[in-house]
């Protein structure tokens, strides 16, 4: 298995770290405190406000970014593309991505978006990393 399908699964536990972030400081309160509700977890995650919906907010959009990034790393990978240049590609992916759930929970919007584009940025590379 490449560093680049590494990074795919990576990747792919990323929103699960979002989501955990999210529910923490619910899980072990009671629901009627206000603490997480596994009968109800969409409306609770409704509910939620300040970094605790950031976080949840930043797990949508990882799930949004992931089935582009897997297509790229496969794309690149059947075009036999320098398997180097795909894994640079790809753990710039996974660099990017990390970076932009920081800024997200903490709140720092104008650098986000700029993190996003990145992250977006190398996972359109792949698709063009076979050419010479």
């Amino acid at each position: 298995m490449t560093f680049a399908n590494y990074c795919i699964i990576i990747a792919a536990l990323l929103p699960i770290v979002c989501a955990g972030i999210a529910k923490s400081p619910g899980i072990g309160k009671r629901r009627s405190a206000g603490g997480y509700d596994n009968h109800q977890p969409r409306a609770w995650l409704a509910q939620l406000t300040g970094r605790q919906a950031r976080a949840n907010a930043a797990q949508s959009n990882s799930f949004e970014a992931l089935p582009l990034f897997i297509a790229g790393v496969l794309a690149a990978q059947q075009m036999h593309a320098p398997q180097e240049r795909v894994d640079l590609l790809a753990l710039g992916f996974i660099a990017a991505r990390v970076v932009y759930i920081a800024l997200y929970v903490s709140d720092k919007a104008s650098a986000r978006s700029i993190t996003w584009f990145v992250g977006m940025g190398f996972s359109i590379a792949l698709f063009f990393s076979g050419a010479a």
